[in-house]
């Protein structure tokens, strides 16, 4: 197996290149003195690399943590290190335009306030969101003050993107995201080292604007603030609404999070839609024809840019390599018969892939995305029957654990297989004794014991992150989720709200309900006719009043239906007919639980 010298320091040197200034502050707080964001979290890094991390995991960790102002081409600097992304910053004719402004609005405050010190207290004249990410609009509000007649620019479906991934399914994927961020982890060779992409997400607020002009074709331009952009649509690739851009003035290609200095995910590990990987290999083929020979540097919205057109070419050629060989040799054996476990344990990467720093897998991994593009296509089924209706987890753990003898026999097999460094399969045997027996403390600490050393030799950031945080979980109990998809509500659109609500429905609950009411808002002009029945919560909108008689009618204005959803009940809400059935409405509606066990059940 090709693996990169470690002794080439040329990525050490692009990440250094450019440097401004250092952060201002140790730390970054939120109004109520939390902590976002603490720059010295990641002193560790500045050491040898420990038995405890991947020797090539602790080299991509300690770039990832280069935090300050950068510059990266004449009037294009970028704030890095102050949260899992970077933020761009763009200088225009009168004022500056942020590009991506990060998880959170006291990092991107923190990381504005940094530029302003060193060029100048220029306003921003502009917003470019490159894709539907909570790491690349959440800290809007650090940057673009209430009431700013700014343009936010986005790609075509950025909004509906953005509310499906952080609200709809957010809960749970911030649960799972807390595995994989290791959020709320301590800092260090036995804990978090990185994500990979990033060395974690921030802790502070977030919100969502909404753009006021949407990107749709590739070749469009835009002039922000007297800057010239040329855009290139890639909906499908690291998101489902996702855009590239060229600088033609400043011969700068911004690869948005398509092209990074790691192997991406086909599907995160924290959850989202599969990935198109064939598309995703198309798209940067297409950059790479539309754009290289207008670009002298690219630059992502994580890592750090490339510089020089040979460099440029070879970085994009090989990101394409990587996605469209991982999609094809899958879809080449799935076609002989192999599912996609088999797949990921057959994949051996060509050697020119294998040789760069930048195709390794820090996010995402061979392994989990040959599975996703397995998934893509043929979906959770494996084709063999025996599979189409399994017992669930902790009913197919017992039947397990009673045929292997019980709880003691799992023990102590689990036991002989770690000893023979087969800690896969023990980690495979200890699930299903934590979870025939979820009273032994023994089972659950064995299984950490195994998690441990399985993050510890982990190349992958988020493996390891997933691996630690399960073990913590097993020894000590849930890390409660810090952060809520709900700070970015204000955001939805009216039919996204209801949405938002009908996946709350209890359904057995609701099942013999029958409730009609009609809802006009008078500052969006805007009606809609809401209906519960059979445990499903519809809505149609309205031109005018509804033909038949609803049980209620609300007329309102979208902050007081907020207010109202907050609990905080009908003030200067007018209702005519029975006002009762809402009290019926919002009892069938389930909490969502941010703290669900994932380890344990």
């Amino acid at each position: 197996m090709t693996t990169p010298d470690l002794a080439d320091r040329t990525d050490f040197e692009n990440a250094d290149r450019g440097f401004l200034a250092p952060p201002e502050h140790e730390k970054i707080t939120t109004a109520d003195g939390r902590v976002a964001w603490d720059f010295s979290d990641t002193a560790f890094l500045e050491g040898d690399c420990p038995r405890t991390v991947n020797p090539s995991l602790w080299r991509q960790s300690q770039l990832c943590a280069r935090a300050g102002l950068y510059q990266v081409t004449d009037g294009v600097f970028q704030i890095r290190g102050f949260d899992l992304s970077n933020m761009t910053l763009i200088e225009g004719d009168t004022g500056v335009i942020a590009v991506d402004p990060l998880i959170s609005a006291e990092c991107a405050a923190a990381g504005l306030a940094l530029y302003r010190r060193v060029r100048g207290d220029r306003p921003v004249t502009g917003v470019i969101y490159t894709h539907s990410h909570i790491d690349h609009f959440g800290g809007i509000r650090g940057v673009l003050e209430e009431g700013s007649t700014a343009p936010i620019l986005a790609p075509e479906g950025f909004m509906a993107e953005s509310v499906a991934e952080n609200v709809y399914a957010g809960t749970a994927m911030l649960r799972r995201g807390s595995y994989y961020g290791a959020l709320g982890m301590r800092r260090g060779p036995e804990a978090l080292v990185s994500m990979g992409l990033g060395f974690t997400g921030s802790g502070g607020t977030q919100d969502l604007v909404p753009p006021t002009k949407s990107i749709t074709t590739t070749g469009e331009e835009a002039t922000v603030d007297g800057v010239r952009f040329v855009f290139q649509m890639t909906p499908g690739t690291e998101a489902p609404s996702e855009m590239n851009f060229l600088l033609p003035d400043h011969r700068a290609l911004c690869m948005a999070e398509n092209a990074t200095h790691t192997l991406h995910n086909i599907l995160t590990l924290r959850g989202a839609l599969v990935r198109d990987a064939h598309v995703w290999s198309h798209y940067l083929g297409e950059a790479l024809g539309l754009f290289a020979d207008q670009a002298e540097v690219v630059f992502a919205s994580h890592h750090w840019p490339t510089w020089g057109a040979e460099n440029i070419r070879s970085f994009l050629a090989l990101q394409r390599d990587l996605y469209a060989y991982l999609h094809d040799q899958t879809l080449r054996l799935m076609n002989k018969g192999y599912v996609g476990a088999e797949i990921a344990e057959m994949i051996e990467m060509p050697p020119a892939l294998q040789a760069a720093w930048h195709t390794h897998g820090y996010y995402g991994s061979v392994s989990h995305n040959v599975k996703a593009v397995y998934q893509r296509y043929l979906g959770w089924y494996s084709g063999h029957p025996a599979d189409l209706w399994e017992h669930p987890p902790v009913e197919t753990a017992k039947r397990y654990v009673d045929c292997m003898g019980g709880v003691d026999q799992v023990l102590s097999k689990a036991r002989a297989y770690a000893v023979d460094g087969d800690l896969r399969f023990a980690a495979q045997l200890l699930k299903h004794a934590v979870f025939a027996a979820p009273e032994s403390t023994e089972a659950k600490s064995r299984l950490a014991d195994v998690f441990e050393q399985l993050g510890f030799g982990a190349e992958n950031g988020t493996w390891r992150n997933c691996y630690l945080v399960g073990a913590h979980e097993l020894r000590h109990g849930v890390i409660p989720t810090g952060i809520h998809a709900s700070s970015l509500m204000g955001a939805l659109t009216v039919p996204q709200f209801f949405d938002s609500l009908a996946i709350r429905v209890d359904g057995p609950k609701a099942w013999d309900l029958r409730i009609v009411t009609d809802w006009h808002f008078t500052d969006l002009d805007e009606r809609y006719r809401l209906t519960l029945t059979n445990g499903v919560l519809s809505y149609t909108a309205l031109a005018t009043a509804g033909a038949n008689t609803p049980d209620a009618t609300f007329t309102l204005t979208k902050p007081q239906f907020m207010t109202m959803l907050a609990g905080r009940g009908l003030d200067g809400v007018t209702v005519t007919g029975d006002a009762e059935v809402l009290t019926a409405l919002m009892g069938v509606l389930d909490e969502p639980d941010p703290n669900f066990p994932v380890v344990t059940r």
